[in-house]
């Protein structure tokens, strides 16, 4: 017995991107290179936000979350996708299953409302810039944050507690890479319209309310810039939102397509590649749009480049230097010798 009710299947197997095995290497080193990318860009963004004090802002708090709510996610099944690539049996336990669907759930829908926090950040910063200390204060950032989390929290639950409640008899062949919700839904010898109605409930929730909570933020941004007379105050408010519109347009538009389409229409194989975009491609590109399209992280980069070349040429100098104060007192010590021993041969 499977340590879910009744079911007799005590693992799955994962037929991943492809069946073709002479994919799987260009697959891995593609995959792996990508994963290389998301993992050093999202801990050298929490790093540059950490070690300067100029992006202790509320903008860059919730872009410190995003960073490692994408790290967070992309290693979830990554790896676990990359060994399938090299292996002849691609299997997860039951509960190994559970659990990576539990914690993908769970920060998938932390960076929808880490999304939207920072559209209602931009809103305010952009519109009522007077009341911005104000309205972003510490506490409020931290409660948002905390929100976030809890309605994750609340969703992955949701999703995880009915999907605990099927039974699968047989079948236990997971057309994905990871264990997701609907090729779960696929193997199931029971009723899933309860686990239906969750997936159209918590995701119409937690994908079309922060959308629309976007749109509107947005709507305003745009009457306000438009106001703007001058054209440089305009073309710096849309790059302040250029890269967070981008973002979003990745994320928002990948999950949609994937779950908010009944499960009749489209082919699995036309999910699985949609979800690579909001696994594997968001997480990726997310750094490199903020880093990239930012001045501030800009002028972060380049100010600890120039403390590190100050610090090399420091420290050449004080190599280069020890050898030259060594390479004297030696040259004072022989010429001394030599000066005794001369004294001492006249004599």
């Amino acid at each position: 017995m499977a340590p879910g009710n009744d079911s007799f299947v005590t693992e799955f197997i994962l037929l991943g991107l492809t069946d073709q095995p002479d994919l799987h290497l260009p697959l891995f080193i593609f995959f792996l290179g990508m994963y290389m990318v998301t993992v050093m860009g999202n801990l050298g963004l929490l790093n540059l936000i950490v070690l300067n004090s100029h992006l202790h802002s509320p903008m860059y708090f919730f872009l410190f979350n995003l960073s490692f709510i994408d790290l967070c996610y992309s290693s979830v099944f990554t790896p676990k996708m990359l060994i399938n690539f090299t292996s002849k049996k691609n299997i997860i336990s039951y509960m190994g299953c559970m659990t990576q669907l539990y914690f993908f759930c769970f920060f998938v829908i932390s960076e929808c409302y880490v999304l939207t926090s920072m559209a209602y950040d931009r809103y305010v910063a952009i519109c009522n810039p007077l009341l911005y200390n104000v309205a972003m204060s510490p506490k409020v950032c931290s409660s948002l944050m905390f929100s976030s989390y809890l309605m994750a929290f609340s969703g992955a639950m949701a999703h995880i507690g009915c999907m605990l409640r099927l039974t699968f008899c047989d079948a236990n062949t997971i057309n994905h890479y990871f264990c997701d919700i609907l090729p779960l839904l696929e193997l199931s010898c029971t009723s899933t319209y309860i686990n239906e109605l969750v997936v159209f409930i918590v995701g119409g929730i937690n994908i079309i309310v922060p959308s629309l909570t976007i749109f509107v933020s947005y709507g305003f941004i745009l009457s306000s810039i438009l106001h703007i007379k001058s054209t440089e105050g305009r073309s710096k408010a849309f790059s302040t939102c250029s890269s967070h519109i981008i973002a979003i347009s990745l994320f928002f538009g990948s999950c949609a397509f994937m779950y908010l389409k009944p499960s009749s229409v489209g082919s699995l194989d036309e999910r699985k590649i949609s979800s690579v975009f909001y696994t594997n491609v968001v997480a990726m590109m997310n750094p490199l749009i903020y880093s990239l399209r930012n001045k501030d992280v800009k002028f972060a980069v380049r100010k600890i480049l120039k403390k590190k070349q100050v610090y090399v040429s420091l420290t050449r100098i004080k190599i280069c230097k020890d050898p030259y104060k060594l390479t004297q007192k030696w040259m004072a010590h022989r010429k001394l010798s030599q000066n005794h021993s001369i004294d001492k041969y006249q004599k």
